[in-house]
């Protein structure tokens, strides 16, 4: 079902309806860009990760939120699915609310609309939406604006000023009429004459203008009028004008009136929230969310509808874990045992085709009344409600393929995502191409890879990557993952030559340096995204997987973690800008300062040496 905001009320209906006594439900999201300037590294600590995944979830925005509600119905032994799509914009209900500025990136858009992705729907009728704070800002200044404009029906004089009055749209004091404006203001006074003896007329409508002059209207009447008169606003059709309709109202009808004015600004406040109120939902049914590499998609739908995203990961979990209780994501489940021998490649097409294969069972699925027909035939992936629906299908699939593993299957070959069998993949969320660490833990303790055989190495920028191969050749292959032009993380594929690396010759070209003894650097110099990884919530239980012979531990790493698309982000001015000052007065330790002079003696080398490498390739190419 397709849900804009002239449906929307609907559509949340349908949605309610939907949830009761539902198995699980499935989301996925479409956005305006991925990709940001400090691209992901494969040997980013999982804080780190957040830290760039969180500036890229700021910067973007999500357009477009698929989610597909899956009831079994146990006499049926079938699932019935509930798919929506939601095309969601977010349109300042008034000038006060926020006016959000987001970036989009030309490949993504090139990419949304190569899958028919209809940009108009979005821009002219997505749902608006706010998060929780910007709900409660707003209610707060209708309530501050009623307050003040309370003050207007108790005016004090008839000076033509009234020093206790204050404009309903600001708390500033009266303003004086500008000359040219007091031709204008008298006409309007000659109009409001000529209407409050003429019971023919119910009410008069002033003529459209801009906000400053309406400030001087309010002002103008409700001091030659105290009482028997009613002023309100209203909108312009296409125009960012208002008029004034002006009423005859005795101080009851007044107050009658203001509040129901000040109900319908409460009411326009509520239905501001628009999307928002969607994720409240699904966080208050307490039901299953089911995504596929989903990290992205959860980060994007709590910034957007629940509020901005914390500073560290631990608070990020805990946000998380208050939203939505269990998490399941299809990408952790297929590229885990004992289901990872069997699915080569995790991307959500492929997985999507390869559960049609054996040994997997397509559970029988049907789509409810009013919903589209959409089946695992259909090629519409890269819409988010469809994607929502595979999404499903996978997770009900790769379930049931568990169950058959065990000694007794459970009735009717169905395992629900309550089963213990599921308990392992619970709550754990796929990490993008980082080496060792495939998931990321968010009730329990994250996993601790083992880098003794990882080195941080600074050269010329001249050197290319068999510059590198060439230098660590006596301790056999590597591998190397580009942090810049002058340096770069190298990996051991053999742990134990680690410690032969110490008998690689030195010299000023290169500096090779521990991975363990290169962050402690990083964590004085304070580099960005190189913070001192936060302390896990802690669990009773240590991470566990699921074989075909029960439960154990696993430090193994999981080829192709993730999917094709690249999670990245960029740092923003507003991170730069919370880096502590230097303090000029400040003597750091003799342990601080070697470090320091560490990390600047390897810069220092590497640039030293550059000309010296482009004068030695000179003099190899003259021999």
């Amino acid at each position: 079902m397709e849900v804009t905001r002239h449906n929307f009320k609907e559509g949340c209906q349908l949605l309610s309806q939907a949830l009761e006594n539902a198995s699980f439900v499935a989301i996925d999201g479409e956005f305006t860009g991925l990709h940001g300037i400090h691209k992901p590294n494969q040997f980013d600590s999982l804080e780190e990760r957040y830290q760039k995944l969180r500036t890229g979830s700021m910067d973007f925005l999500l357009v477009q939120f698929g989610l597909c509600v899956f009831k079994y119905d146990g006499a049926k032994s079938r699932y019935t699915a509930y798919p929506f799509n939601f095309y969601v914009f977010p349109r300042p209900v008034n000038r006060h609310a926020p006016d959000i500025r987001f970036r989009c990136q030309s490949s993504s858009i090139d990419f949304l609309a190569s899958h028919n992705f209809d940009f108009n729907k979005v821009f002219r009728d997505g749902i608006p939406f706010l998060t929780n704070m910007e709900q409660e800002r707003l209610k707060d200044l209708v309530l501050e604006r009623h307050s003040q404009s309370e003050v207007a029906y108790n005016p004090v004089g008839g000076t033509g000023k009234s020093p206790k009055f204050v404009s309903p749209a600001t708390n500033k004091a009266p303003v004086d009429v500008p000359e040219e404006e007091k031709e204008f203001l008298e006409g309007i006074c000659n109009d409001v004459e000529k209407f409050l003896p003429d019971k023919k007329k119910a009410n008069l409508s002033l003529p459209p203008c801009n906000g400053f002059k309406r400030k001087l209207i309010y002002q103008t009447i409700y001091a030659k009028w105290p009482t028997g008169v009613h002023l309100e606003s209203h909108p312009v059709e296409k125009s960012r004008l208002q008029s004034i309709c002006v009423n005859r109202a005795s101080q009851e009808e007044k107050k009658k009136l203001d509040k129901q004015k000040l109900q319908n600004a409460m009411d326009e406040v509520e239905e501001a929230a628009g999307f928002a109120k969607v994720i409240q939902m699904l966080s208050s049914s307490k039901r299953t969310i089911v995504g596929h590499n989903m990290m992205l998609d959860l980060m994007h739908t709590l910034h957007q509808f629940s509020g901005t995203l914390p500073e560290t990961l631990a608070e990020f979990k805990s946000m998380t874990n208050a939203v939505f209780n269990k998490i399941f994501d299809t990408k952790v489940l297929a590229t885990a045992h004992p289901i990872k021998d069997l699915i080569p490649f995790s991307s959500l097409a492929e997985l999507k085709y390869l559960c049609h294969q054996e040994p997997f069972r397509v559970p029988h699925t049907v789509t409810a009344q009013k919903f589209p027909e959409y089946t695992l035939h259909n090629e519409q992936l890269h819409e988010a409600g469809y994607d929502a629906f595979v999404t499903g299908i996978c997770f009900a699939t790769m379930a049931n393929y568990l169950g058959s593993l065990v000694k007794t299957p459970p009735k009717g070959g169905r395992v629900s995502p309550t089963s213990q069998l599921m308990e392992p993949f619970m709550n754990k969320l796929a990490v993008h191409m980082i080496s060792e660490l495939p998931y990321l833990n968010l009730i329990g303790l994250d996993l601790s890879p083992d880098r003794s055989h990882l080195f941080h190495v600074t050269f010329p920028k001249e050197w290319r990557s068999s510059d590198l191969h060439h230098l660590f050749s006596s301790v056999g292959p590597v591998q190397i993952s580009w942090k810049d032009d002058c340096s770069a993380f190298v990996a051991l594929s053999r742990k134990d030559m680690a410690r032969n690396v110490l008998d690689i010759p030195t010299s000023p070209s290169y500096v090779i340096m521990p991975y363990n003894k290169y962050k402690e650097i990083c964590e004085y110099v304070s580099e960005p995204f190189q913070a001192q990884e936060v302390a896990p919530i802690r669990q009773s239980e240590p991470p566990s997987e699921l074989t075909s012979k029960g439960l154990k531990r696993s430090h193994d790493s999981l080829e192709e973690v993730m999917g094709p698309d690249e999670e990245v982000a960029e740092l923003t001015e507003r991170e730069a800008k919370k880096q502590k000052p230097m303090n000029p007065n400040y003597k750091a330790s003799s342990g601080v300062l070697q470090k320091l002079e560490g990390l600047n003696l390897m810069q220092r080398k590497a640039d030293e040496q550059t000309a010296a490498i482009s004068q030695s390739r000179t003099d190899e190419g003259m021999n």
